[in-house]
Order: C-alpha cells, then sequence, then structure tokens
C-alpha cells in the first residue's frame, strides 16, 4: 500500500511591529487600543482556510530592550503560534532580518507562506520564493502595502486584506480605499 504524504504547511510568518506600526499611524492616526488589534486567532483560522492545510503560525517580536510582553506572549502561545522574540544591538531591524532569514530557510522546504507584513525589506525573499508550486500570499491592509510587494500580485502572490477578508477586526476601522464595486455594501456607511 502506497505511503501517503503528510499535509503541505502553511508557513505564516507575522512580522508584529510592522502590523502594528501601520495600524495605529496609518489607519487609526493613533496607538491601537486592545479592541482595534487583530483578533490573531482569527488570523490563524483564515491561513488553515485560505488553502485547506495546517498551519505552522511564527509571530516575530523586537526584544531587543530584554524586556517582552509576557501577557501578549502568553496568549500568542494559547492560540497556537511560535513567538519569536529577537534581540540585537540596537541598530538593527531584527524583526525584518528574522523574517528574512526564515523566508530563505523555507526555500529549501516544501510548504506555502502567507506574510503578514507591508514592508518591501521582503520582497527578494519573496520573489525567491515564485516558483510555480509554491503558494504565496502577504496579508496586509491593500492600501498601504509596499508598490513592489503589491505588482507581486502579478505574478501569482495573492494579497490578503486583513480587514475585509480575514475579518481580523470587531470593530470596522476608518478606513479610506477604493472598494470594488461588486463588494460595496452601502449599509456598512448608514
Amino acid at each position: 500500500m502506497p505511503q501517503s504524504e503528510a499535509p503541505r504547511t502553511t508557513y505564516l510568518l507575522v512580522d508584529g511591529e510592522n502590523i502594528d506600526a501601520t495600524l495605529g499611524m496609518s489607519v487609526l492616526g493613533h496607538r491601537p487600543n486592545p479592541d482595534e488589534r487583530p483578533r490573531w486567532d482569527r488570523v490563524t483560522e483564515h491561513a488553515r482556510t485560505l488553502w485547506n492545510q495546517p498551519v505552522r503560525a511564527l509571530f516575530f517580536l523586537n526584544a531587543t530592550s530584554g524586556q517582552m510582553p509576557m501577557n501578549f506572549v502568553q496568549a500568542l502561545l494559547a492560540m497556537g503560534y511560535h513567538p519569536i522574540p529577537l534581540a540585537g544591538s540596537g541598530t538593527e531591524k531584527v524583526v525584518d532580518v528574522g523574517i528574512q532569514r526564515t523566508l530563505e530557510a523555507l526555500a529549501d522546504r516544501p510548504g506555502d507562506v502567507l506574510l503578514a507584513s507591508h514592508d518591501g525589506d521582503f520582497l527578494p525573499q519573496l520573489e525567491h520564493l515564485i516558483d510555480g508550486e509554491r503558494r504565496l500570499g502577504v496579508l496586509c491592509f491593500r492600501e498601504f502595502i509596499n508598490a513592489q510587494l503589491s505588482d507581486l500580485a502579478e505574478r501569482g502572490v495573492q494579497l490578503v486584506d486583513l480587514e475585509d477578508d480575514v475579518h481580523a477586526f470587531t470593530v470596522p476601522l476608518p478606513r479610506v480605499r477604493i472598494i470594488p464595486l461588486e463588494t460595496f455594501d452601502p449599509t456598512r456607511y448608514l
């Protein structure tokens, strides 16, 4: 009897700093309150259903200060995330470097990749992963994604909106963006 293959895995890499900074500075105009932050369990569930396969969720944190937000780390662990607290000398973008290295390591492994970030610093690594077999996606607020990352959609990289597609928020965000007519819901504005 033939041996069955293990199911493919979706590697979900979360650039928590970037998502939080974009949400706070570009969407809300202030530091997000707890009820305005993404529900990371919804993000993981969307990642699982997007390609109907198990998810390995990695959440990258900057721990250069020597401190970790333990309540948040415990919440991530409870939701099945693997927190990756990285520390550096204070001059490196430790989260970016950690994600870049992880994307590079994934080039030698089977599996699909979802990156939660708006940052163009990951462009070379994502381009390297485009091979015609691997599914790739970027979780973001579409209107704030780096233009070069957005252009990867023409090469098959799926852009997934955190609010519209994932429904990661419990409250509507005050976003102004282009709305495709087929998805326009006027009741949201009444």
